[in-house]
């Protein structure tokens, strides 16, 4: 007996075998049981997705020996004669090579006999979209007013095409797109029964690459059995179908998230070296972006079986929830510029070249935690007129400061813990600058300069105060934002600091944060910085935490306020109304914020 491919072999016989169409499945079997039959059925979606499987379904329930029923027999003459393609009473019609008006009449005039040897004769018409314009004009009649023995099954991918006056003589169902789940339950089912060896990994990335087919999913199904020689193991399926494996994906995300530019283009490298899909790669960056983004609101949400669950959860961890939703953006716009790109490869890189250049503490880039006051800093220079002018400066003597133009508009930005009692510190002496510098004369180039005095470490006792009014940005912010000094010393080697963080926080104690501190804190203090971060305590000292309790301060300010001010309580008196409290914010002013 020659081979049955398996979306033959598997189509299904009965409703009760139909997989992720419960909503047609249920009103169709419904109207069977209770003999409540429309004449024309209009069935849309994909390909794949059962539109013909559903229309023989209905066309055995209709001419089962048994009656009308919703579960047909399977075993009589009608029912094995619909399953092997040759009822005389089911006459299937391809719209899309039978366009004309001609064959839509040789259809019409035969609908006026009596079925042959069943009890309805079924006209299944797929593709009925392409029929021409005077076709479908030709049927509307007898579409609408069929003879008692005639039902219609019309199928079709793209409904928009039909005119409006056949859709509204059809009952229509609109079939979904099978859930990946779905496949891949049907798929283990499938293998089981076919006792082939397979791999779990393996169908998943089958489920997903059928983009909702069951058909689809079963003829990569074939293709996977006869690439892999009886089995279906998942870095066979990964290479038939160009899939990039799970470690790459994870792997560039970390890279991403660590900031480490090398390692981001090694990957990239090792993808492009294994010739693997550039499009499918950025795919399954998006879809495990939106894992990471559930692990962090919604754990649960994400199946336990997950390939490499547990680095992701690392992950959610360590990326901020604006990162995950940023990166998903650039992941998906990705694949739009990859047809616009020079080459695949070029579009690849710049899209992780965008995540990289986007992330937070990234140069140009403003720290993205809301708590922090943001500092105005000028673009950095390129690294080659960096390193000119440093060395130009090494050689040159030090010449008298110039006179800065007055700023446009004044950037000021006030602490926003800063107690009274406290003394303003200065972090480095400045040299003063003459209004009147023209009337001046000029110092000889050879005049040494007044010395910066030594940095007094009793400032850092106050390490609030200290790191609001330092010009610190992006993941240094950060960082200090939200750590407590418990102690600092000075040593030989320099500053050493001991920083603790909360649990929440945890992933700021990452060796990128640190060392985005340590070289501002470096610049700031004129002297090498080594930092020592700890996981645990309250972090009720923190800048962060002060923030939080004086804006929640605030806010319970403004919603007293508000609930005791008289018109306020006339309005709920009179209109039986009731307060939002989510509604309430305190009322932001020039000075400040006040409720």
């Amino acid at each position: 007996m020659s081979y049955q491919v398996l979306a033959r072999k598997w189509r299904p016989r009965n409703f009760t075998e139909l997989e992720g169409q419960e909503h047609v499945v249920q009103a169709l079997t419904n109207a069977l049981t209770r003999n409540q039959l429309h004449h024309a059925y209009l069935l849309t979606g994909t390909r794949g997705v059962g539109k013909t499987t559903i229309a023989r379904i209905l066309a055995k329930s209709l001419n089962c020996e048994t009656g009308v029923t919703a579960t047909p027999c399977g075993v009589c003459g009608a029912c094995v004669a619909i399953d092997e393609g040759r009822f005389v009473d089911l006459i299937e019609l391809d719209a899309a090579s039978n366009t004309g008006i001609d064959n839509m009449r040789e259809i019409l005039d035969n609908a006026r006999y009596a079925p042959t040897v069943g009890r309805y004769k079924v006209y299944l018409i797929d593709e009925v979209h392409m029929l021409s314009k005077a076709a479908f004009n030709s049927m509307l009649k007898t579409l609408e007013e069929p003879p008692e023995h005639v039902k219609f099954v019309l199928a079709t991918t793209d409904p928009q095409k039909i005119p409006i006056t056949v859709l509204s003589r059809c009952l229509q169902f609109n079939l979904k797109q099978m859930p990946p789940a779905i496949v891949a339950k049907q798929l283990e089912h499938i293998l089981t029964e076919e006792q082939i060896a397979f791999e779990p990994g393996a169908i998943r990335v089958l489920a997903r690459a059928a983009h909702g087919s069951m058909r689809d999913a079963l003829s990569l199904l074939d293709q996977a059995i006869a690439y892999g020689t009886g089995s279906v193991a998942e870095t066979v399926v990964r290479q038939m179908i160009g899939a990039v494996d799970s470690e790459f994906v994870v792997s560039l995300l970390e890279a991403v998230a660590g900031n480490d530019v090398e390692r981001v283009f090694a990957e990239a490298q090792a993808i492009a070296e294994r010739n693997l899909s550039f499009d499918a790669a950025l795919q399954d960056i998006a879809v495990a972006l939106h894992d990471i983004a559930l692990l962090q609101v919604a754990p649960g949400a994400v199946a336990a079986d997950v390939p490499a669950r547990d680095r992701l959860a690392a992950l959610a961890e360590r990326m901020d929830a604006e990162s995950v939703q940023l990166d998903y953006q650039i992941a998906v716009q990705g694949r739009t510029d990859l047809a616009i790109a020079p080459d695949e490869f070029a579009g690849f890189s710049m899209t992780l070249l965008r995540m990289l250049a986007f992330a937070p503490g990234a140069a140009g880039s403003q720290a993205k935690g809301g708590d922090a006051p943001k500092a105005v800093t000028p673009a950095p220079a390129p690294r080659a007129a960096t390193a000119k002018a440093t060395a130009a400066a090494t050689a040159m003597p030090t010449a008298a400061p110039a006179p800065r133009p007055a700023p446009l508009r004044a950037e000021t930005a006030a602490p926003r813990i800063q107690p009274a009692s406290a003394p303003a510190i200065q972090l480095a002496a400045q040299p003063r600058i003459d209004p009147s510098p023209l009337q001046q004369s000029p110092k000889p180039l050879d005049q040494p300069q007044p010395a910066t005095p030594p940095f007094d470490d009793a400032a850092l006792d106050n390490w609030p105060q200290w790191i609001a009014q330092s010009k610190l940005s992006g993941m240094a912010q950060q960082l200090a934002y939200n750590a407590e000094l418990k102690a600092h010393r000075r040593t030989p080697a320099g500053i050493e600091l001991d920083l603790t963080l909360g649990e929440a926080n945890r992933h700021l104690a990452d060796r990128g944060y640190q060392d985005k501190l340590s070289e501002a804190l470096r610049s700031a203090l004129g002297t090498p910085v080594r930092l020592k971060v700890e996981i645990g305590g309250a972090g009720d000292t923190s800048i962060a935490a002060q923030d939080k309790r004086a804006r929640q301060a605030l806010q319970d300010k403004a919603t007293a306020s508000f609930n005791d001010d008289p018109f306020v309580k006339d309005a709920m008196r009179l209109f039986d109304a009731r307060i939002r409290p989510q509604s309430i914010q305190p009322v932001p002013t020039q000075q400040g914020t006040k409720s």
